[in-house]
């Protein structure tokens, strides 16, 4: 399709994270849209480390809160507060491999919440580390 000019760029999206870095070898994906979290990093050894280079697909990273597992004050460690859901969304950023994060506001006010992730920047380890910690209890 690509090459008779029908499209011209081809998505993937999938659950199974070691078909990517296949998929990448083959060139022939521009896009991948895959599930990644602080409960369901999986894709730091199984995917992201396999897209490298200029030529890399992007990568949207689907369910930052865990279907909002990952912001429910039940779900947490003892003594840990939930995080935001932009928390969430910058946890995904901060993976030097993601081009995108999907969100899923409700209202105008949740999408300007969730816009000052991209003013932030990334998180630094501390924040990572709270973030992996609560994603770990919420996964168990």
């Amino acid at each position: 399709m690509k090459e008779k000019g029908l499209v011209r760029f081809i998505g993937v999206s999938s659950h199974n994270r070691k078909l990517f870095p296949r998929l990448a070898a083959d060139g022939d994906f521009d896009v991948f849209h895959l599930r990644y979290n602080a409960a369901h990093r999986g894709a730091e050894a199984e995917t992201l480390p396999f897209l490298t280079g200029e030529k890399r697909p992007g990568v949207v990273a689907f369910t930052a809160t865990r279907w909002g597992k990952l912001l429910d004050p039940k779900k947490m460690p003892p003594g840990e507060t939930p995080p935001t859901a932009p928390d969430c969304y910058r946890f995904v950023l901060s993976h030097p491999a993601v081009d995108v994060c999907m969100l899923g506001a409700k209202t105008i006010e949740e999408m300007r919440e969730n816009l000052t992730v991209l003013d932030r920047g990334p998180m630094n380890e501390e924040e990572l580390g709270r973030m992996r910690r609560i994603g770990d209890h919420v996964h168990g």
